[in-house]
């Protein structure tokens, strides 16, 4: 498989502002320090079979299978005899009231695994009518239908169904407060006063949800952010430290060996530049 470059990537592809949608080729991976692929991008394997690793997640998605990519995630696909077409459209499109039931923008939401699609007429019609002339109706019909794939998909492959009981409740409130806190800190304690709560409340929540502790939880996620800044970005170890609130590299190095079994720069070796081409091999581009 081949490395992630760690070229900025994020915008070899041109994202409409008139509608937030584009049916366009997507760069092999993407490497800004604020995020790795800039935009969510839905995934078509044309012909296949595809290799693609989603934050270091290896998939084998077969013809007719789709993939959807987060903001944030990293990505790189082997090389090999397949044709992909893509829709990347920006976060923050739907409001929290427009697609019932579903938030695309949720990290732990649906559609975290390739999805067989017996029909993809409804992803053929948005990537034509992605390729069309812009204006207002067109719009509106782009997230229209859009909002319909999103929808089908949350239902093919639904996100884990929460007990309803308080543990979740609080483990929610919990995850998405940690998305958005983990580069400044990564103190339990900050959290559950955050939250209003106690430490060993978030700890309990944490275990019967995940059974990882609260602690665990958090330095997970970091070490999750330190493997994508250090696989698909040009960043330099003690930045990457510095990104996710490590003063001293070598703290920041220590955390990393112990969350993975390897030195930053043994995992980022396994990630070596290679020349990228600007795109995935075989995908088609909206002009093809």
């Amino acid at each position: 498989m081949p490395a992630m470059t760690s070229a900025d990537t994020a915008h070899a592809y041109t994202l409409p502002d008139w509608a937030g949608i584009s049916g366009c080729a997507l760069p092999v991976t993407a490497g800004a320090v604020t995020g790795l692929l800039a935009h969510h991008a839905l995934l078509l394997t044309v012909t296949g079979p595809l290799v693609a690793e989603v934050d270091f997640t290896i998939h084998r998605c077969e013809p007719g299978t789709l993939l959807w990519i987060r903001p944030g995630q990293a990505l790189r696909v082997e090389p090999g005899k397949h044709e992909t077409t893509t829709i990347v459209f920006r976060p923050g499109l739907f409001g929290p009231d427009d697609l019932p039931g579903l938030a695309p923008d949720d990290p732990g939401g649906p559609a975290r695994h390739p999805i067989p699609l017996t029909d993809h007429a409804e992803f053929d019609s948005l990537v034509r009518d992605a390729a069309g002339p812009p204006g207002t109706t067109a719009a509106a019909l782009l997230r229209h239908e859009l909002a319909a794939l999103l929808l089908r998909l949350s239902l093919l492959d639904p996100a884990p169904e929460s007990p309803g009981h308080v543990e979740s409740r609080t483990f929610e409130r919990f995850r998405r407060r940690l998305e958005a806190g983990y580069p400044q800190t990564r103190r339990v304690e900050d959290y559950a006063a955050e939250l209003g709560c106690s430490v060993r409340t978030l700890t309990r929540a944490s275990l019967a949800i995940t059974g990882r502790t609260a602690k665990q939880v958090v330095d997970d996620r970091v070490a999750l952010q330190a493997r994508r800044l250090l696989a698909a970005t040009a960043l330099s170890v003690a930045e990457v430290g510095r990104n996710l609130g490590f003063g001293e590299p070598t703290n920041f190095g220590r955390f990393f060996h112990r969350e993975t079994g390897l030195s930053p720069g043994q995992f980022r070796g396994r990630y070596v530049d290679e020349p990228s081409g600007g795109g995935i091999p075989g995908q088609r581009r909206p002009s093809d």
